[in-house]
C-alpha cells in the first residue's frame, strides 16, 4: 500500500464530489442500476462526504464518524452516505480487504442490524469474472466509495420492489446491452475541474 502513504496529487472535495455525484445520476439512477437510489437522491435525503484520509487508519476513523452521524441523524435529513475516498485504498484488493474492518467496525459501534457498509471502487472485480467484464461496472464508481444504509429503508424498499431478486440479473443484461463503449459516452460531459 505505499502509494497510500504519501499525500497524493488527485482531485480535490469539489472534483471527487461532482463526478460520484454524475456517476449516481447517470449510472445508478440513470441506467436504474439501483431502483431505489433515485427516491432518496431526489429528496435530497444522499449525503456526500470527501475524504482526505490517506491511510486505513485514517479512513476507519472517518467511517465511525459517518456511521454514528448517520444513526443520530433522522432518515428524513439523511438517508444515506456516500463516503467518497479518492487518496486510500486504489488498490482493489486492499480495499476489498479493507470491507473486514468495515463491518467489524459497524459490530464494534453496535450498529448490525440498523446499518451496513456496500462497496464501490473503480476497479470492482466480482469473483470468478475478468477486469474488464462489463458486469462489474455495476459497482465501479469514478474513486473508491463506502456506502452506507440504514437497513430498515433497505427492507422497506425491498419489501416494495416486485421481485427483488431480479434486480442483479437486469443489470447484467442493461450493462451488456450497453458494454464499454456506451458505458464511457454515458459520462463524456462529465465536468473536470
Amino acid at each position: 500500500m505505499s502509494d497510500d502513504q504519501d499525500a497524493p496529487n488527485g482531485p480535490g472535495a469539489e472534483e471527487a464530489i461532482a463526478a460520484t455525484r454524475s456517476w449516481l445520476e447517470k449510472a445508478v439512477i440513470g441506467l436504474n442500476l439501483c431502483p431505489f437510489a433515485k427516491a432518496v437522491y431526489v429528496k435530497e435525503q444522499v449525503r456526500f462526504v470527501f475524504s482526505d484520509a490517506t491511510t486505513p487508519e485514517q479512513l476507519i476513523e472517518q467511517l465511525g464518524e459517518e456511521l454514528l452521524l448517520l444513526r443520530d441523524t433522522p432518515a428524513e435529513q439523511v438517508d444515506t452516505t456516500l463516503l467518497v475516498h479518492p487518496y486510500v485504498l486504489q488498490d482493489f484488493l486492499d480495499y476489498n480487504d479493507f470491507l473486514e474492518q468495515a463491518d467489524t467496525l459497524v459490530e464494534v459501534l453496535e450498529l448490525d442490524g440498523e446499518l451496513q457498509v456496500a462497496s464501490f471502487h473503480p476497479d470492482y472485480q466480482f469473483a470468478d469474472s475478468r477486469p474488464d467484464d462489463i458486469e462489474n461496472y455495476s459497482n465501479r464508481a469514478p474513486y473508491p466509495t463506502l456506502h452506507l444504509l440504514r437497513e430498515d429503508s433497505v427492507s422497506r424498499a425491498v419489501e416494495v420492489y416486485p421481485d427483488p431478486d431480479s434486480i442483479v440479473e437486469r443489470n447484467y443484461a442493461t450493462l451488456r446491452e450497453l458494454g464499454h463503449e456506451g458505458w464511457r459516452r454515458l459520462f463524456d460531459d462529465t465536468p473536470r475541474h
